[in-house]
């Protein structure tokens, strides 16, 4: 105060304290005010507090309203609060000679924001206001032997009540409804005398007296007794419905108004009476309800029966002209048994009656037995039934109400909080006597009460011993809300930009892990838009009250954010691991897992808490040694639903640090992470790379978790609400890769058998990565080329590809080795490409190494671009000639495309000649061939068999059996050579080359030379008798099948080369040899023969029976020619005969036919 006695403004600090767990935290609002007037030996204390805008009411227990005005701080001072100056003391008016020095002074201060009025309750008298200075209104108008003020409608808003705002005044035998606008207005009076407390929703009042409580139909205007206050009150009985409807004359008592004070005049309650009870003409006839109304005299009417009174489909309607409750009010409910408590036959003291009304259904009544002893809170609904369970109270309430963050028309955006809670102030005992707490229960659980002491300003008194207190302190939500600043939350969830931890190693991860240059212009307006932000979020909207003694406090909910990190900070040692914190950790995350967030500010909370748990609880997963498991296990969608950027986690791991990709903004995160970050990250547990290929198996479990959550924040991909979407996803990409490549690199290779890792290596590459150079160089630096490839696959990228397998299958390491039978996967890859410049490169590198799988490269049918024959001669002549003849073969055998025949031939030429120019060897085997031929004793293949049966496994001899073919006419008879050029490129080697001779002389038509050959050079009698019968065409006839005519040559030709034949055989040196061919020859073939010809030419000295079988098929011919000529002859002479018969026949129908000669 000053020296006039004034209260100067109260300016207030911040005060930084600990962060709470507990769900409220206190905030001043003023404290050690100055109650008394300077000179005052009275205690004096706060009795009542309200606060609508920015007026300040306090009232006294000296029967004083102190009112404050609130000056708003320096936008600029992030610092101070708000601060009250003191503006005027006012003294109500009340009856002194009824109030003694055990009156409560000032016991309510009402405030109707509405109509601009307050009321006032001191000392059982209740007088009325103009807001904001507390003129006085109506006239001075005052109500004596009042006890209660208030039963707003607590279901309508302000907007619904156009004409004013109905209250409920509890007076000595009854309760008014009264209507207060520009002149108070009676609606009705309720026959309940001494009611203590009030609670309405809509026609239902929960009203109590000094006994009981009821539930009342202002309406019907009915009752029903609910519960006493006290269990051990014997006398109040409940359950029983009255009928309250009465019509009572208004008197007009006796002058009992004490002189004003201050400001204040009296006058009588006659006075407000004949005011409320005037009516307007309309409202004469028939009230607001709709119900006829009893004229100013209140003539007294005999109540109605229960029966008698309007039910449902009644058409009455309350007093603001709303349809009533359609049905009664029910029979009262049982008490639970909870509730009902050992009751002695006498209590000592009465209990204070608190109705809280949760829900626009339920009302919270509290009841007990005294109290120094517990209290139990029951909700009871408007039909009367006890809902829910109960709560139950360490002491019976001193005040109560209960806080469901309701949100009214003047609350502010962050005043909607979900959830609710019961808070009541009690007293419990301490050392040295009691203490007076506010006992915090959530409304709509089970869970254990917390406590939150009182903050006086002093809590010892001289002797050091507790401070007494006398249970004053007080709660009540008032009309106006405030934002209260937790710098806090904001340091908290705001976002800093990140330091990440570096390998202390020196390479190319150094390199990678340089922290980007960001722009420091742009970092420090980032940082002050985030601080801005950091400080709305830490606005929390409050619109409790508690007093006692001198000051007052606001009882501000501790925000979520505050009350779970001050939890993990609790139960988190920095100095050692978090195994032993591990189950509660899982707890809170489990709590929140299905929280549904209603604010910005809850939901970045929910946000920050899962994020550092899941940082904290991944650390611990590192630190595990193998198989120690908990009771609680971190679970991957934890730490993907948590939101954590999952570079924070990678950072932690040394292995997996160097895949982080920050980006040119760096990584931003909350502020409150940086410090947990910081401490993991530079802890022992964290395991090196070299130490992870030392020890792999010690290392299972956490990989396959991090492996786990990478996987899983991969399919988050394309999620517009990713940040820096880009720089995720390429360091989860890197990330789980290395983490792939690593296990895989554990397992051997030497086995065959794959890791179990190596499917998700593939289906990783396979479905692409957004760390493409990462990738290459992760690739490259675990030698793993074949899964390189794959990675090109994905990119399309076919040049690197066969690229790729170019180097494996040249023999570079591939430390899979996975690709099996490289070459032809090259081919098939050929074959689905487009590029034809990769198709030319790739197919004669291939030819170059295999020639036959990469001639199949231009061969292939199925192949998306097609070669014509001419330009894969020139490629592969150009690129690979070792495959120029493979190429031919395919064209001339596998297409019958002859045209490339004489190119093939003079490859097969080329081939052969060459090796029996430089070759003695080759040249003694074909000679030891022909020796070995000439050995063989009928019956013996045809010489073609046996060198394909025994043939050398060289190429040129290959060669030799192709051009073989070639030149013995496999092609047909339209197929040509140029002969001339063979012959003379063969002439050195005749000797050595007998069948490609007789080809040439059969092609010559040299038939007598080539038998010749055949039959002396080779002995090959089979094939020469072939050649007859093929006239000369080829020795190289079908296997199997007879000749058609059209292959066949003409018999006479045939005739010609089987007498050649018998010549040469007649020449076979040796003698049994010679009998037996040409013996077989005439016995299977003499049709051919002339059988004198024949005789001629055998020489004498062979005996008959040699040639028995040719004379005797020759006989037989010339008997059947014999038989078959007479035949003829015989047919023909009929044939004659028949022919003649036919003429004379028809000779004789015709008749004779004259004809005369013409002269001329």
């Amino acid at each position: 105060m000053d020296s006039f006695g004034i209260p100067q403004p109260h300016r207030r600090r911040r005060r930084k304290s600990p962060v709470s767990t507990k769900p409220y935290v206190f905030r001043p609002l003023l404290e050690d005010i100055a109650l008394a007037e300077e000179g005052s030996t009275t205690d004096v204390y706060i009795t009542c507090v309200e606060l609508w805008d920015v007026n300040l009411y306090i009232g006294t227990s000296a029967a004083e309203i102190l009112h404050y005005v609130a000056l708003p701080p320096d936008p600029n001072d992030t610092v101070t609060d708000s601060s009250y100056i003191f503006a005027s003391r006012l003294q109500p008016t009340f009856n002194r000679s009824s109030a003694g020095s055990s009156s409560p002074g000032v016991q309510q201060i009402l405030v109707l924001p509405k109509v601009t009025k307050a009321c006032v309750l001191c000392n059982g008298t209740l007088t009325f206001y103009s807001l904001p200075e507390l003129s006085p209104a109506f006239h001075n108008t005052t109500v004596t032997g009042c006890s209660w003020i208030g039963g707003e409608n607590m279901n309508t808003s302000d907007e619904q009540d156009e004409d004013g705002q109905t209250v409920m005044i509890c007076i000595k035998s009854r309760i008014r409804l009264v209507r207060i606008g520009v002149q108070p207005q009676k609606i009705r009076d309720i026959e309940y005398p001494s009611g203590l407390a009030v609670a309405r929703r809509d026609n239902f009042a929960c009203v109590a007296d000094a006994q009981a409580y009821a539930l009342l139909d202002v309406e019907n205007q009915q009752k029903i007794s609910l519960f006493p206050i006290s269990s051990l009150d014997e006398n109040a009985a409940g359950g029983q419905v009255e009928d309250i409807s009465t019509v009572r004359e208004l008197s007009r008592p006796s002058s009992g108004i004490g002189e004003p004070r201050g400001h204040g005049r009296s006058t009588s309650l006659g006075t407000f009476v004949t005011g409320i009870g005037r009516r307007s003409p309309q409202s004469r006839s028939q009230d607001r309800s709709g119900r006829d109304t009893p004229e100013s005299g209140f003539r007294a009417a005999s109540p109605l029966r229960p029966s008698d009174r309007p039910r449902s489909g009644s058409a009455t309607g309350d007093s603001n002209g709303r349809p009533s409750s359609p049905k009664p009010l029910p029979p009262a409910p049982t008490i639970p048994q909870q509730a009902v408590l050992a009751s002695p036959s006498k209590f000592s003291s009465r209990l204070t009656p608190h109705i809280c009304s949760p829900t626009p259904n339920e009302f919270l009544l509290t009841t007990g037995t005294s109290p120094e002893e517990p209290g139990v809170g029951m909700f009871v609904n408007l039909d009367g039934d006890v809902v829910r369970g109960t709560i139950q109270f360490d002491r019976y309430p001193i005040s109560i109400l209960v806080d469901v963050g309701e949100q009214s028309a003047t609350a502010p955006a962050a005043a909607a909080q979900p959830g609710g809670y019961v808070l009541a102030s009690i007293l419990q005992p301490r050392d040295g006597g009691d203490r007076e707490v506010i006992e915090v229960q959530d409304i709509s659980s089970e869970s254990h009460s917390e406590y939150l002491d009182i903050p006086f300003p002093f809590e010892e008194d001289n002797t050091g011993s507790t401070k007494l207190t006398t249970g004053k302190a007080k709660l009540r939500n008032i009309l106006s809300y405030t934002l209260a600043p937790f710098h806090e939350v904001g340091d908290r969830l705001n976002k800093v930009r990140l330091d990440m931890p570096r390998n202390p190693t020196v390479g190319e991860a150094d390199v990678k892990s340089t922290p980007p240059t960001v722009d420091t212009e742009w970092e420090a307006k980032r940082n002050q838009e985030e601080q801005a932000f950091g400080h709305r979020l830490g606005m929390q909207s409050s619109r409790i009250l508690l007093w006692s003694g001198s000051s007052i406090w606001w009882l501000v909910r501790n925000p979520l954010v505050l009350r779970l990190d001050g939890r993990i900070d609790m139960i988190t040692n920095p100095m050692s691991k978090v195994n032993e914190d591990r189950e509660e950790l899982i707890r809170i995350l489990t709590s929140i897992r299905d929280y549904e967030a209603n604010t910005e500010t809850e939901f970045l909370s929910l946000e920050y808490i899962r994020q550092k748990s899941s940082l904290i609880l991944f650390a611990d997963a590192l630190s595990r040694e193998p198989g120690e498991s908990g009771s609680g296990e971190l679970k991957v969608e934890d730490l993907v639903n948590s939101g954590l950027d999952p570079r924070i986690l990678l950072s932690l791991v040394p292995l997996l640090r160097e895949e982080v990709v920050e980006g040119s903004n760096g990584i931003w995160v909350h502020a409150g992470l940086t410090a947990t970050i910081d401490q993991y990250a530079n802890l022992p547990f964290t395991t090196s790379e070299d130490e992870l290929r030392r020890k792999p198996s010690r290392h299972i479990e956490w990989m396959n978790l991090v492996k786990r959550y990478l996987m899983a924040w991969r399919q988050r991909k394309g999620f517009g609400s990713i940040a820096d979407e880009v720089e995720v996803f390429q360091t989860t990409d890197a990330a789980l890769l290395h983490l792939l490549l690593h296990q895989d690199s554990q397992h051997s290779f030497k086995s065959g058998v794959p890791s179990a890792s190596r499917s998700e290596l593939y289906a990783l590459v396979d479905n692409g990565v957004d760390c493409f150079e990462r990738a290459i160089t992760l690739l490259e630096n675990y030698r793993r080329l074949y899964v390189l490839s794959r990675l090109y696959q994905n990119r399309k990228m076919a040049g690197k590809v066969l690229a790729t397998w170019q180097r494996i299958i040249e023999g570079e390491q591939d430390a899979g080795n996975e690709l099996r039978d490289g070459e032809n996967e090259v081919r098939k890859y050929l074959a689905k490409i487009r590029d034809i410049s990769l198709i030319q490169q790739y197919g004669t590198w291939l030819a170059r190494r295999n020639p036959g799988l990469g001639v199949q490269v231009f061969t292939d049918d199925s192949s998306r671009v097609k070669f014509t024959p001419q330009e894969v001669v020139e490629l592969l002549k150009d690129k690979a000639p070792k495959a120029v003849k493979v190429y031919l073969e395919h064209l001339v055998f596998g297409k019958k495309n002859s045209r490339y025949a004489n190119n093939l031939i003079t490859y097969y030429l080329d081939s052969v000649l060459q090796v029996l120019g430089s070759s003695e060897e080759a040249r003694s085997v074909l000679a030891q061939s022909y020796e070995s031929y000439r050995a063989l004793q009928p019956p013996k293949p045809t010489y073609r068999q046996f060198i394909i049966d025994n043939a050398v496994p060289e190429t040129w001899w290959q060669d030799r059996l192709r051009l073989l073919e070639l030149l013995g006419g496999s092609h047909g008879a339209d197929f040509s050579y140029d002969l001339g050029h063979i012959l003379r490129r063969i002439e050195p080697f005749e000797q050595d080359l007998v069948p490609e001779s007789i080809i040439l002389d059969g092609r010559q038509g040299r038939h007598q030379q080539a038998l010749r050959l055949l039959t002396h050079g080779l002995g090959d009698y089979h094939t020469a008798v072939n050649y007859c019968l093929m006239g000369g065409a080829s020795i190289f006839h079908p296997i199997s099948g007879s000749l058609t005519p059209s292959e066949a040559s003409i018999k006479e030709d045939q005739a010609v080369l089987f007498g050649y034949l018998l010549t040469e055989f007649l020449r076979i040196e040796d003698v049994s040899n010679r009998l037996e061919r040409t013996s077989e020859l005439l016995e299977r073939f003499g049709s051919w023969y002339d059988a004198g010809d024949v005789l001629d030419m055998i020489p004498e000295s062979w005996s008959v029976e040699l040639l028995s079988g040719f004379l005797i098929g020759a006989f037989r011919r010339l008997v059947h020619d014999k038989n078959e000529a007479m035949v003829v002859k015989a047919l023909s002479g009929a044939e004659n005969l028949q022919v003649a018969a036919a003429w004379v026949e028809k000779c004789s129908r015709t008749g004779p036919q004259v004809e005369e000669s013409q002269l001329i």
